[in-house]
Order: C-alpha cells, then structure tokens, then sequence
C-alpha cells in the first residue's frame, strides 16, 4: 500500500531528483523513497550505535569493537549521508 502526499522541495533537490530519475534511477516517487529508506537506516543505525556505546561487559572482546565504534562513531555515521 502507499499514500500519495504533496511535498514542497528545494529547487537544487527537485533538479538532482529529476536528474537521477532522466539518469535511469526509477521515478522521482522510486528516488525519493530510496532516500528515505536510507534516512531510515541511517537513524536505526545511529540509536543502535548508542545502545552498544552504553553497555560494555569486562568479559567481551565485543568491548573492542565498541571502543572502536565509539571513537569512529562520526565518521561512520558521515558514511551513511
């Protein structure tokens, strides 16, 4: 199912939208709702990144990892923009 909504939008984002959708990408509807998939993840992403800084267990190689996260957390997240 999917709702029709009416969106007012930028001139640069409507031109880079356009052009994607000339370049082959799908519709304008298929290149806008890519786009909020990914901003989707990329939230899921970020709150599932906070909730392993906040636990850590002494007993984990995973804490490795979550050092790590903690400290490239940005530009992790940058990818995903």
């Amino acid at each position: 199912m999917s709702t029709q909504m009416t969106i007012r939008i930028d001139d640069d984002m409507a031109a880079f939208i356009d052009k994607a959708a000339k370049d082959g990408e799908g519709s304008r509807a298929d290149v806008i709702n890519r786009a909020i998939r990914r901003e989707v993840r990329r939230r899921a992403a970020q709150q599932d990144a906070q909730i392993y800084a906040a636990s850590t267990d002494p007993e984990l190689e995973s804490d490795e990892y979550e050092a790590w996260a903690t400290r490239n957390a940005s530009a992790m997240l940058s990818d995903l923009d």
